[in-house]
């Protein structure tokens, strides 16, 4: 059985991506947002920032559990799944989008200033990419910048992620 992950900062085009990649490779979509607010792993939610606050070890646990007990191939989808151990993992891809259409993105979404101004830093200090390689994935960056998702994932694409 084989696990991509797909993180990156909010807005970068993650989910898009792996709903795409799991249709493309026949594997199965896990949207750990769903996951958490279904399985109550949330600690709290902080108003101030607008988000769940989640103890990854715990979501690690949880997300671990899915994986070993998974009869399918999984693409995961969330900023938090390059948090999983290596040993988990074949594959993490990190979303990233140039800052300008990022910053509409998160604006579109309607997030507070606060709000835009971390994800914009956490884009630009590569926070999700920095901790994947910290975690020792074996990582592949994807700009999302002014594409749809077939054009980032095309033929190609497919035609490497099929033999990881």
């Amino acid at each position: 059985m084989n696990v991509i992950v797909v993180s990156g900062t909010p807005g970068t085009g993650k989910t898009e991506i792996a709903k795409t990649l799991a249709k493309k490779l026949n594997y199965e979509y896990a949207d750990v947002n769903r996951l958490i607010k279904e399985n109550k792993l949330s600690e709290k939610y902080d108003r101030d920032k607008d988000c769940e606050i989640v103890d990854v070890k715990k979501l690690s646990r949880f997300l671990v559990n899915l994986i070993k007990k998974s009869k399918k191939n999984l693409v995961i989808d969330s900023h938090l799944s390059h948090h999983l151990p290596k040993k988990y993992v074949d594959l993490c891809i990190i979303t990233k989008c140039d800052l300008k259409e990022l910053n509409k993105r998160l604006k579109k979404r309607k997030y507070s200033k606060e709000k835009i101004r971390e994800n914009l830093d956490s884009e630009i200090f590569e926070v999700c990419l920095n901790e994947a390689a910290e975690k020792g994935h074996t990582v592949i960056i994807l700009d999302t910048t002014g594409r749809t998702p077939s054009k980032v994932i095309d033929k190609d694409t497919i035609e490497i992620l099929q033999h990881i």
